[in-house]
């Protein structure tokens, strides 16, 4: 009796349940018809320590979306106090803007654009294993918001980017991809829970192939531009060209925008820079970021010409082509590529002169 009055606490012991394990966080939203905001809101929150392994609960029902720990998208309130994050409320008008003076975005906020005014920063620093404080993180903060999260707003909010009738339509978008992931109106099966993990996979994967992009092409693309600016009078005496060290790279934006921080007040008017082939190209700067008109076009007896007959007309030797509108040029060495941009600036001197 003995040994079994010794084995018999531990056994009693063995069967008591040990400490309630806490539930795993709730995600909240709504369900039926999905829409890019909910899926790219519901994404981002994952990838927040606090919201990783959340459970996401989509209803309507207001006494199941009391009990998460975060809304997005439902529920007609913003209180960010209460992790509340809906935008359809009547009272509802906020931007990047209206929420910090300092971001210059005046695009109504979706849920995404919620969660990404908040939480943004956070989910940036972590996904570059950076300080939050950091530049870059700063820099893609504004970036990705811009180029990725502001497009989405705009069209859950049915903001439109003109006035009047587009010319073609736009269709294949994300905030359109993601669309076509819910059940057609004709399906038997109406169940959109499916579709759902699929438009977060979607638009979440997007979100961090656009972030690495950023990341690791966009952003080092402006240090190679920044300098390439700082040597424009080694190349020509003008200030209106700029070789870059290395082709490929995304230039524009960054030209426009070191245009205004370096105070530069002559207008930069074309960029050299190697093709895939070693071949040179000289490109004219446009007059904004979202239109094919040029600062300066290549000389228009040049445009459609290529190889003999081109450096015949230009009196330049190695010439390539100059395309039919006048934006781009080539020539098989650098010194022919600059040559190029000069005469046209010095024809453009002359004409200048002339109607002065």
């Amino acid at each position: 009796m003995l040994r079994i009055s010794v084995l018999l606490p531990r056994l009693v012991r063995g069967l008591m349940p040990g400490p309630k394990r806490p539930r795993p966080a709730r995600i909240g939203t709504h369900g039926g018809t999905f829409h890019c905001d909910d899926a790219l809101a519901c994404f981002l929150l994952r990838l927040l320590p606090s919201y990783q392994d959340a459970e996401i609960i989509r209803t309507r029902d207001p006494q199941l979306l009391s009990e998460c720990d975060v809304v997005v998208d439902v529920g007609g309130e913003y209180d960010p106090q209460k992790h509340r994050y809906d935008h359809h409320q009547r009272s509802f008008g906020e931007s990047m803007h209206s929420l910090n003076v300092d971001k210059p975005w005046q695009t109504k906020l979706s849920s995404a654009g919620l969660v990404y005014f908040h939480f943004g920063s956070q989910i940036l620093a972590n996904q570059l294993g950076l300080n939050e404080e950091n530049p870059v993180v700063r820099v893609l903060y504004d970036k990705m918001y811009e180029n990725f999260v502001e497009e989405i707003d705009a069209i859950d909010n049915g903001i439109s980017q003109w006035d009047g009738e587009p010319r073609y339509a736009m269709t294949t978008n994300v905030s359109a991809r993601v669309s076509y992931l819910n059940p057609r109106w004709n399906d038997k099966d109406q169940d959109t829970e499916a579709g759902f993990q699929k438009a977060m996979e979607l638009v979440g994967n997007e979100f961090l192939d656009r972030l690495d992009y950023y990341h690791h092409g966009w952003l080092p693309a402006r240090t190679l531009v920044e300098e390439a600016i700082q040597q424009r009078f080694e190349v020509d005496p003008s200030g209106e060209i700029l070789v870059l060290a290395q082709g490929g790279c995304p230039w524009k934006e960054h030209l426009f925008s070191l245009e205004q921080e370096l105070g530069i007040k002559k207008p930069l008017k074309f960029v050299l820079y190697t093709d895939l082939g070693g071949k040179w190209r000289v490109q004219c700067v446009p007059a904004g970021l979202h239109t094919f008109e040029n600062r300066l076009s290549l000389l228009e007896d040049w445009r459609g010409l290529r190889d003999e007959e081109l450096s015949r007309v230009s009196g330049i030797p190695n010439c390539i082509f100059v395309h039919s509108s006048g934006f781009i040029g080539g020539n098989h060495t650098k010194e022919g590529a600059l040559e190029m941009a000069q005469k046209t600036l010095a024809q453009q001197k002359e004409t200048n002169a002339c109607s002065s």
